[in-house]
């Protein structure tokens, strides 16, 4: 039986109950599951400038060569970062981290912004004090270690991983998963309620007895319950002890 428009808020109506039910459940268990059962994401940032400039007579100075020759290195640096080139070395000079260059390169991440020199190093992890003294111990690394391998030296660290830069945990977003925790849950049941109710092909309008048996419907009899037969019974007059009872005879 297809289902028209108009009838869908009837539908969802009768069975609101089922869908308030539904998305309160999963709500509350998606806020209980983000507060207090995923554990918390920590993010330590430093940023690096690659910067050489050309030197003519004797002077440095800074030309439009040399700043795009820069930007189009930083794609490259991206990805001398985290290899093994770099990682291997990071373990091997602050073994006090614990961490082997699989882990290390689970945790690293290094972003830039289109045609600048700047990269930003990303390290997360379940503590913000271990993310800060791992990016750092990389940006140390990596600005030591380029110039043997790209035969410049044109790193500079602008800033280093501070306590104070601490804003709190990255992941997860507890607000965010509850909101979507209640759409989702909103749209599957409605579309479940939706579905049951196309699934049941009961007759219960006289609509569904003209499209099912192609009857028209003659009358209606509507529900009869016993408080109303017994409110509209004749009552009885009431005797007491002593009443006279008269009766009557036809000749």
């Amino acid at each position: 039986m297809e289902i028209e428009f108009k009838q869908y808020f009837k539908i969802i109506q009768k069975r609101l109950w089922l869908i308030a039910i539904v998305v309160l459940l999963s709500s509350i268990a998606t806020g209980i599951m983000s507060y207090y059962f995923i554990s918390p994401i920590y993010a330590a940032n430093t940023k690096i400038v690659v910067n050489k400039s050309s030197e003519y007579q004797g002077k440095e100075f800074l030309d439009y060569d040399s700043v795009r020759t820069n930007s189009l290195l930083v794609n490259t640096y991206k990805e001398i970062i985290k290899t093994p080139a770099i990682l291997d070395k990071v373990v091997e000079k602050y073994p006090d981290l614990g961490l082997t260059v699989t882990n290390l390169a689970g945790m690293i991440s290094v972003s830039s912004t289109n045609d600048t020199q700047v990269m930003t190093i990303s390290i997360t992890s379940g503590s913000y004090e271990e993310a800060a003294k791992t990016v750092n111990a990389v940006s140390e690394v990596f600005k030591n270690v380029i110039p043997s391998i790209m035969k410049v030296d044109n790193v500079v660290i602008l800033n280093e991983a501070k306590p104070e830069d601490n804003l709190g945990p990255v992941a997860p977003n507890k607000k965010l998963n509850i909101i979507i925790a209640f759409i989702v849950s909103l749209m599957i049941s409605i579309g479940i309620v939706l579905l049951l109710e196309y699934l049941d092909d009961s007759i219960k309008t006289d609509r569904d007895i003209e499209e099912y048996l192609g009857l028209p419907t003659l009358t209606i009899i509507s529900r009869v319950r016993t408080e109303d037969l017994r409110d509209k019974a004749p009552s009885k007059p009431q005797r007491t002890v002593g009443d006279k009872v008269y009766a009557s005879a036809n000749q």
